[in-house]
């Protein structure tokens, strides 16, 4: 799992623990959320660059953009889903492709929050249908940032059917 510090670990035991660690944060935030919302879109192809965006929260606090560019196929069936812990504190943004991998080739994308910094975020080749699972993509592939998970140029293999991310409102000053 990504981190937003855009550091990795090497692997092995020790590194474990913080996946563990930010799965369940994930896992029980998600749980909290209250009334998520969840908007379809169609990826299309064509080498431009495209962008969706929704917004969530009191006063659309909270917005996730899908900026893209993919190659080949026909336009997909993608899924957006927004909400927000009860105390609207924690803004949870998931992008995918409800038939699991997406066909087309992808040059280049960026899921970013504005009202939120980071906590966790994961990028996916193929995402959960039926009986198989979601399928991340190589930590190499991608980086998270404090506010945008994105591809990494010359290392993104192009292939993307799901985006996580979970966000915790930004400090404002007073």
């Amino acid at each position: 799992m990504a981190a937003p510090s855009g550091r990795r670990n090497g692997g092995g035991a020790a590194s474990l623990w913080p996946v563990l660690l930010l799965a369940a944060m994930g896992l029980r935030l998600a749980e909290a959320v209250s009334e998520p919302t969840t908007v379809a879109f169609d990826v299309r192809p064509g080498g431009v660059v495209h962008s969706f965006t929704q917004s969530v929260g009191p006063g659309d606090k909270y917005t996730c953009v899908f900026t893209y560019a993919s190659q080949g196929g026909t336009n997909e069936k993608w899924q957006m889903s927004l909400g927000t812990s009860e105390d609207h504190q924690h803004f949870t943004c998931t992008i995918w492709r409800p038939q699991g991998k997406s066909y087309l080739y992808f040059t280049q994308f960026k899921a970013e929050v504005r009202g939120a910094e980071i906590e966790y975020g994961m990028a996916y080749s193929k995402a959960a249908f039926e009986r198989e699972s979601d399928v991340p993509l190589k930590n190499e592939e991608f980086e998270v940032t404090k506010t945008a998970v994105s591809h990494r140029p010359g290392a993104f293999k192009a292939e993307l059917s799901k985006l996580v991310i979970v966000a915790k409102a930004s400090h404002s000053e007073l």
